[in-house]
C-alpha cells in the first residue's frame, strides 16, 4: 500500500501515448475495484490515467482548431469545450470557396495574401510599375530602347486616290469650307499624287454649276502652300491641257472653262504670269490652244494681271442681298434694251438663287408702274409669261413678288400718282395670261374713286378719278 501513497511523476509524452490504450476510461471505471497500471516499474491509479487522456485530447483539439478555425470566432475553454462566437459555414459550397489552407498548417490566412486564384491580378490596390528591360534577356536588343513607333499611312494609288477624294470635293461643294478640306487632305498620304488634287477638282467643276467653279478656284488658291505647291499647280494645269480632248466629250465648253481657270489662277498668284508664254508656238492640240487663247484674252482685260473676281459670274447663295438686287436690276434693264427673253432667262439661271426670284417679280412690276408707255408694260408681261411657262420662277416666288408690291403700293403711289390704276390693269392682264391665280388677283388693292359735285352744274357728277 505504500506504493499507492507514493507520488509518481510521469512524462507528458508518455501520458499522450496512453490515449492509444486498448481500454477507455469508462471501461476502467466500470469495475467495483480500482485498477492499477504499472509504468516504468511504478503503479499508477486508473483515475490519474483517465485525467491524462482527457487533457491530451483537449490539447490536440486546441492545436487543431487554432490552425484551421482561426478567424471564425471559435475558441476552446480550459475544459476542452469549444465556444462558438461566430457562424460556421455549413454549406458545402461555402467550404469549397473557402480560401484558407486545408492542410492544417499556417495561420488560416488566404493563399498568397488574397492575390491568388483564377482571374486575379494581384492584391486589391496594387499598382504595377513599368517593367524594366532585362539586359540579361537573350532576346534583348540595344536599339529597342530608342525605338519610336509611329502610325504609317500607305500612299494612295491612282484608283484609291479618285475613290477617296471625289466624295470630299463633292461634299465641299455643299458646305464650302476650304479649311475642312485641307485638314482631311493632310490626314491622307497623297505622295506623288498631290498634283492630281487640282486636276480632279477642276474635272468635277466642269460638270457642275458656275458657283461650283468659283468654289473650285477658291479651293485651289487656299490649298496652294499648305497641301500643294506652285509646282504642283503648274503640273496639274499641264495635265488638264493634255486631257482636254477627252474632257470635251463630256463638257463641250471645257476649253473655254479651263482657260478661265488658268486666268483665275494667274490672277490669284498661284500660277506664274509667264505660264501661258511658255506654250506659245508649242501647242498642236486645238482645244489646248483655245484654252490658252481664252486665258490670254481674260488677262489682257485685267490691267497687269489684276485679280479676276467675276470670271465665273456673280451667282450663288453666298452673294450678298445688295449685290443680287443690283444684278437683277441690271438684268431687267438689259432686257428692256435688247428684248431677248432667252438671254434674260439664262442670266437669271446663272445667278443660282431660285429662292430670290421674287425680287425679279417685284422689280419688274415696279418698272411697269413707273413707266409711261405701253412698251415696258408689254415686254415685262411677256418676260413673266415666259419665265412662268418654263418653270424658272415657281408659283411661290411669283406670289411673294406680287404680295410685296401689294404691301408697298401706298408708298409707291406717293411717287407715281396713277400706280393703283396701272397695277390693277397689269394684274388683270397677268391673270388672263395665266401667270397668277384668281385669289392672288383678288388681293390686289384698289383705291376708291371719289366723285365731286359742282355747285353750278346742276348736280352733275364729275368723272375724275384719283
Amino acid at each position: 500500500m505504500e506504493i499507492e501513497k507514493e507520488r509518481v511523476y510521469v512524462n507528458p509524452t508518455e501520458l499522450e501515448n496512453l490515449s492509444d490504450a486498448p481500454f477507455s476510461g469508462d471501461e476502467e471505471n466500470g469495475g467495483s475495484e480500482e485498477r492499477k497500471t504499472e509504468i516504468n516499474g511504478n503503479w499508477i491509479p486508473a483515475t490519474s490515467i483517465t485525467e491524462a487522456k482527457i487533457n491530451a485530447k483537449a490539447k490536440r483539439r486546441l492545436r487543431k482548431n487554432s490552425s484551421r478555425d482561426s478567424g471564425r470566432g471559435d475558441s476552446v475553454s480550459d475544459n476542452g469545450e469549444t465556444l462558438k462566437t461566430g457562424v460556421v459555414p455549413t454549406s458545402p459550397k461555402g467550404k469549397l470557396l473557402d480560401r484558407r489552407s486545408r492542410s492544417g498548417k499556417g495561420r488560416g490566412l488566404p493563399k498568397k495574401g488574397g492575390a491568388g486564384g483564377k482571374g486575379v491580378w494581384g492584391t486589391p490596390g496594387q499598382v504595377y510599375d513599368v517593367e524594366e528591360v532585362d539586359i540579361k534577356d537573350p532576346n534583348y536588343d540595344d536599339d529597342q530602347e530608342n525605338c519610336v513607333y509611329e502610325t504609317v499611312v500607305l500612299p494612295l494609288d491612282e484608283r484609291a486616290f479618285e475613290k477617296t477624294l471625289t466624295p470630299i470635293i463633292q461634299e465641299y461643294f455643299e458646305h464650302g469650307d476650304t479649311n475642312e478640306v485641307s485638314e482631311m487632305l493632310k490626314d491622307l498620304n497623297l505622295g506623288e499624287m498631290k498634283y492630281s488634287v487640282p486636276v480632279l477638282a477642276v474635272s468635277l467643276a466642269l460638270e457642275g454649276k458656275a458657283s461650283h467653279r468659283e468654289m473650285t478656284s477658291k479651293l485651289i488658291s487656299d490649298l496652294c502652300g499648305t497641301v500643294v505647291s506652285k509646282t504642283d499647280v503648274e503640273k496639274s494645269f499641264d495635265r488638264l491641257l493634255k486631257e482636254l480632248p477627252e474632257l470635251v466629250l463630256d463638257s463641250p465648253r471645257a476649253p473655254q472653262l479651263v482657260g478661265q481657270f488658268i486666268a483665275r489662277a494667274v490672277g490669284d498668284g498661284i500660277l506664274s504670269s509667264t505660264y501661258i508664254d511658255g506654250y506659245k508656238g508649242t501647242v498642236d492640240c486645238i482645244q489646248a490652244r483655245a484654252a490658252l487663247d481664252r486665258a490670254t484674252v481674260l488677262l489682257s482685260m485685267t490691267k497687269g494681271g489684276k485679280r479676276i473676281d467675276n470670271v465665273w459670274g456673280s451667282g450663288g447663295g453666298q452673294q450678298s442681298v445688295k449685290h443680287l438686287v443690283k444684278e437683277i436690276d441690271m438684268l431687267l434693264k438689259e432686257y428692256l434694251l435688247s428684248g431677248d427673253v432667252l438671254e434674260a432667262e439664262r442670266c437669271l439661271q446663272e445667278l443660282e438663287v431660285p429662292h430670290f426670284h421674287h425680287e425679279l417679280v417685284y422689280e419688274a412690276v415696279v418698272m411697269v408702274l413707273e413707266s409711261t408707255g405701253e412698251k415696258t408694260f408689254k415686254m415685262i408681261l411677256d418676260l413673266l409669261k415666259s419665265l412662268w411657262r418654263s418653270s424658272v420662277i415657281t408659283m411661290d416666288q411669283m406670289k411673294r413678288g406680287y404680295e410685296r408690291v401689294y404691301c408697298e403700293i401706298p408708298d409707291i403711289n406717293l411717287d407715281v400718282p396713277h400706280s393703283y390704276s396701272v397695277l390693277e390693269r397689269f394684274v388683270e392682264e397677268c391673270f388672263q395670261a395665266g401667270i397668277i391665280s384668281k385669289p392672288l388677283r383678288d388681293l390686289c388693292p384698289t383705291r376708291g374713286r371719289k366723285r365731286f359735285v359742282s355747285e353750278g352744274d346742276g348736280g352733275r357728277l364729275k368723272l375724275e378719278s384719283y
